[in-house]
């Protein structure tokens, strides 16, 4: 009697599945954990790697160069993507180089120089390399995106866990993330599970008024700072 094997199940957990963001916050770390199992419910049996993908929401955003002119920088060359991940980690057992080929690492975005950006326009594949590494760069300077390559801990070819920390300055919205088991250069498993970073106390509210009363908003704005203006101008009267 012949009987196929399976490819075992993930079942992935997040320590925290909202992230409140207020005033002072400063930052949070999060602990990706989870298991893998055959689908009878024990244990895999057998060596893999895990790969985890933390994104953020996307958005667009335009891109400028800048060139040296003169003596002075200006604006050169520009280009556009529709979506970019607001932020993006990826923590692994180990190097990618040594998980998957490179065609698996571009198919499922494993590692930054495998990031998937879609221009606008038509643009030249070298000048579209040259802004990706250029918004990688950017990203990774502000710690938005980062690639740990030790960063996930395996136990018994059982359980795993992964620290990924979230910066102060994340975008707010439905962070996923995706983990994907790879035993000799195969994808064998993946799961998704989702985390919620939102605004809450008098951010949340500004938040909210700045979206549905954007004109009131704007005009409350620019008068604060008329109004901080001539308090400031007021106070250095009269030292």
């Amino acid at each position: 009697m012949l009987s196929a094997q399976r490819d075992p199940i993930l079942v992935p957990e997040v320590s925290q599945d909202d992230v409140q963001v207020q005033q002072g916050f400063t930052g949070t770390e999060l602990l990706l954990f989870g298991a893998i199992l055959d689908p009878t419910g024990a244990r895999a049996g057998r060596d893999y790697d895990i790969v985890v993908v933390l994104k953020g929401p996307t958005e667009p955003i335009a891109l400028r160069e800048k060139a040296r002119v003169g003596g002075i920088w200006v604006n050169a060359d520009s280009t556009a993507f529709q979506s970019a991940p607001s932020f993006f980690a990826v923590a692994s057992s180990r190097p990618i180089g040594e998980i998957v080929d490179e065609r698996t690492a571009a198919i499922y975005e494993l590692g930054l120089d495998y990031l998937q950006l879609s221009p606008t326009g038509a643009i030249d594949p070298e000048e579209q390399a040259r802004f990706t590494a250029g918004l990688v760069d950017l990203r990774s300077r502000q710690g938005l995106y980062k690639q740990v390559t030790d960063g996930v801990q395996i136990s018994e070819q059982v359980l795993y866990q992964a620290r990924i920390s979230l910066p102060s300055n994340v975008q707010t919205g439905t962070y996923t993330a995706e983990t994907f088991a790879i035993t000799r250069g195969r994808v064998i498993a993946s799961a998704v599970a989702e985390v919620e970073v939102r605004k809450v106390g008098f951010e949340r509210f500004v938040e909210v008024f700045s979206e549905r009363q954007s004109l009131l908003y704007g005009l409350l704005a620019v008068l604060m700072s008329v109004g901080m203006g001539w308090v400031a101008g007021r106070l250095f009267a009269l030292i």
